[in-house]
């Protein structure tokens, strides 16, 4: 594994590879170029798991004593500061369940109140149908699970801090979290309420090292050791195919890449261009075998390639990925959603310099030869790392304060709405009984 370059000295070198390729900067854009790589539509996961229901291995109902069910009770009632409803947790029930003193009913009352907070507070109260092109891994139920926090929270006493801990670790949360119990507006407290939510969405912990693209900021981010360490413009997916809400795996970077033209692409036009004119097809650098719903097309590599002169490998299922494009105008617009769905990236040189050097852990004059070669070079990453394309419309801009973007894709009204409605289910219960396991049948039946 080569050790990347100290901070300050890689944001230097990044900076002199880009004089290395001056030729290859130089070289105009073809006229009729297409538009980039298009998303790959995949349907919302609208139903949300049933509850877990714990094995008969595992602790059935602990016993609460009354310093803990009070300590829940508190953390309930404080709930609406986590931009949570205190009335989805039953406080009457827990209440009355206090009065009457330790025993079973005390036990199973605080056991399902205190695993469906836990629950909304690690991964959301929004159902799954309302977060709309949602995709994101969230690891945090392998990472905290439930049960575990339960028994650890009452044998330590430490019931409000084992709640508290399941908060997002990410300080743009505490900035949310301040906001809202400082707001009087109701329709600002909800819209903060909404983001509060979408970070409980993603894992706890981002990483050590990450970029996020925020969408309706029309902006991405490069994080490492917790400090955003370069800013770029992004153009996201128009409202007809809108950027989806992941967390692929970057796992290298591409210089000069070729691009294959997703079906839908084709039929926009380059198809019709190939049967009519395949001499300014050619002249656009397209190469092409089969014909009509056969039809299968390559851009190489070039200045005037959709996807520029750089794509950020990243692994999913819908085809979006980080990339250059030959249409630089696009940034200076105030609202960049023009794509199909992937992330175009402002200073692409900038960027593929970085991530080759910083994270690909190779020599300036490694990157500078590969770029200005026009060859299709691959520079993996020793360790991958998130790529984060998230959708918050509230949030702290580069300077801390708090900024509100336009909801471009219309994901806000919908998690708004399921606040008025019951939220999703606890991710695990505990049954006073453990459920009965059929006996294995004899092997041969």
């Amino acid at each position: 594994m080569r050790t990347p370059f100290p901070l300050n000295r890689t944001l230097l070198l990044t900076a002199a590879a880009l004089m290395l390729a001056p030729a290859v900067m130089a070289k105009p854009k073809p006229k009729d170029a297409v538009a980039e790589d298009s998303v790959v539509f995949v349907p919302d996961v609208v139903e949300d798991k049933a509850p877990e229901q714990a094995s008969t291995d595992a602790v059935l109902i602990p016993d609460w004593n009354l310093v803990n069910a009070r300590a829940l009770l508190t953390a309930i009632t404080a709930a609406d500061a986590e931009g949570l409803f205190p009335a989805d947790y039953a406080p009457e029930k827990l209440t009355a369940a206090i009065a009457g003193g330790p025993g079973p009913a005390l036990n199973q009352t605080a056991t399902d109140a205190f695993l469906l907070l836990a629950t909304h507070l690690r991964d959301g109260r929004t159902p799954n149908a309302a977060r709309k092109q949602w995709f994101m891994t969230d690891s945090d139920a392998t990472t905290q699970p439930l049960v575990q926090l339960l028994v650890a929270a009452l044998s330590s006493n430490s019931v409000g801090p084992v709640l508290a801990g399941l908060n997002p670790a990410h300080a743009d949360f505490a900035v949310l979290r301040a906001a809202l119990s400082a707001t009087k507006d109701k329709a600002a407290a909800a819209r903060i309420r909404v983001n509060m939510e979408r970070w409980r969405w993603m894992p706890r912990e981002l990483g050590d090292r990450y970029i996020v693209t925020n969408v309706p900021e029309y902006l991405t981010r490069v994080v490492h050791t917790g400090k955003t360490i370069a800013t770029h413009k992004a153009v996201v997916g128009k409202v007809a195919t809108a950027s989806p809400q992941l967390n692929p795996m970057a796992t290298g970077i591409i210089i000069n890449p070729t691009w294959t033209l997703p079906r839908s692409i084709i039929n926009e036009g380059i198809g019709a261009t190939i049967a009519s004119r395949p001499a300014v097809a050619r002249a656009q650098g397209y190469t092409w075998s089969g014909s009509g719903k056969s039809l299968s097309v390559v851009q190489s590599a070039g200045p005037g390639n959709a996807l520029g002169m750089m794509k950020l490998e990243m692994l999913n299922d819908h085809a979006i990925y980080l990339h250059d494009t030959p249409s630089k105008g696009a940034f200076a617009a105030t609202e960049r959603a023009f794509s199909h769905g992937c992330i175009r990236t402002e200073r692409a040189l900038h960027f593929s310099g970085l991530m080759a050097v910083m994270f690909g852990g190779r020599s300036p004059e490694e990157f500078g030869e590969a770029y200005a070669s026009g060859k299709t070079t691959r520079f993996g990453f020793d360790e991958p790392f998130p790529v984060y394309v998230a959708y918050w419309t509230v949030a702290p801009n580069g300077d801390g304060k708090l900024a509100t973007f336009k909801d471009i894709y219309g994901r806000d009204a919908p998690v708004v709405a399921s606040f008025a409605k019951p939220g999703r289910p606890a991710a695990t219960v505990l049954a006073a009984v453990a459920p009965v396991v059929p006996a294995t049948p004899p092997a041969g039946r």
